[in-house]
């Protein structure tokens, strides 16, 4: 699904002479490279503040920390994405009110936030899914309505751009009141572990999140608020440097492979190619499939005898999940991701794949077709 060997060899020297960099200096933990870092990344994303974490689940907290919610308060998320979003809200005893999403293009549907907002409703946490942004000109009028908070799950789109009406570009994660990210390896922004950021535009909020990130310190051993040990180790943001200067090819490479997908996929009626809203680049995180008329799962053993990868994300929605039993959702309450999670199938994209790779892949999935 991912090369990061062959990405990591174009590299080598530049990311091996950064982790050695840190071990000659023994700067194993806030060491002056995470700051450097963070003012490398809030340059390319156009933002005031990058602050650096542990994981994108921590900064999905950390976000919600830094903005004073109290037990009870409900947060409006889409029912199809990746647990963490979800979790974080629970582990803080807040209320997930989950949200269906369009059939199209996977985001959270706007025309269903409105019903579920209520006195308690303090959040919405947009998820840029598979590559490119929700609509955020909408959620963001919606919050301004409300006097709701918007923070951002920026961690399969970071480097999207949306544009706005009045023609206003912002990246991912900055446009809301807090973004957050994942530098999970397999990101399109990915170190060689765990690593996060928060991003944010507010200097009062910025301060905020610093603290909570080291335990509720901005003066060593002062706690002004219960924080949490959530740090980026060096060595990471050495690796996450070298490639940072790369993601500008990364995302075009990403979408030379999906352009290369579309163009043979486009006559195949079983299948249905991603769509790219008006107002959003698609990065392409993944390249997601809609398999109509054909059992997904069938399809997919048949690829895989033929060594072609695939994966579902996600094959259960969040309001079925164990975890998040009881809730007030039952199967039928969000018809849209039911169906997705029968239906998606996402295909191998990477930095590294060219012309004969898609070929290959392609020519599997019609033979695994009949």
């Amino acid at each position: 699904m991912v090369d990061l060997k062959s990405q990591y060899l174009k590299i080598k020297s530049e990311v091996d002479s950064g982790i050695q960099s840190v071990i000659d200096e023994t700067a194993f933990i806030k060491g002056g490279i995470i700051k450097e870092f963070e003012q490398e990344l809030q340059s390319y994303l156009d933002v005031k503040h990058v602050i650096a974490c542990a994981n994108g689940t921590d900064a999905l907290q950390i976000a919600m920390m830094a903005l004073d919610l109290k037990p009870g308060d409900e947060i409006i998320l889409p029912v199809f994405t990746y647990v963490a979003t979800a979790e974080v809200i629970a582990l803080l005893s807040l209320v997930p009110v989950m949200v269906d999403v369009d059939p199209d293009d996977f985001t959270i549907d706007i025309s269903l936030i409105q019903e579920k907002i209520s006195p308690k409703t303090k959040a919405i946490v947009p998820v840029h899914l598979f590559g490119q942004c929700a609509n955020m000109e909408a959620i963001l009028q919606i919050a301004r309505e409300h006097n709701l908070y918007v923070i951002e799950d920026t961690a399969q789109a970071l480097g999207s751009k949306y544009t706005f009406s009045d023609g206003l570009i912002q990246r991912a994660g900055t446009i809301g009141d807090i973004g957050t990210t994942s530098f999970f390896p397999s990101k399109n922004l990915g170190c060689y572990g765990d690593g996060g950021a928060l991003m944010t535009n507010n200097d009062e909020l910025a301060e905020k999140l610093r603290m909570i990130c080291n335990h509720g310190q901005k003066v060593q051993y002062i706690h002004d608020v219960i924080g949490v040990n959530s740090r980026l180790d060096t060595i990471q943001a050495a690796i996450l440097r070298a490639k940072l200067k790369q993601l500008n090819e990364y995302e075009k490479a990403r979408q030379w492979a999906a352009s290369r997908y579309d163009e043979l996929l486009k006559d195949i009626v079983q299948i249905k190619t991603p769509k790219r809203i008006a107002n959003s680049t698609h990065v392409f995180h993944q390249y997601t499939l809609i398999i109509e008329g054909l059992d997904r799962d069938t399809l997919r053993a048949k690829l895989k005898e033929l060594g072609i990868p695939s994966m579902v994300y996600y094959p259960i929605p969040l309001h079925v999940q164990k975890a998040f039993q009881p809730n007030p959702y039952s199967v039928g309450s969000f018809p849209v991701s039911e169906k997705l999670c029968k239906t998606v199938l996402s295909l191998p994209i990477h930095t590294e794949m060219n012309e004969s790779m898609v070929d290959f892949i392609v020519d599997a999935l019609k033979k695994s077709l009949n």
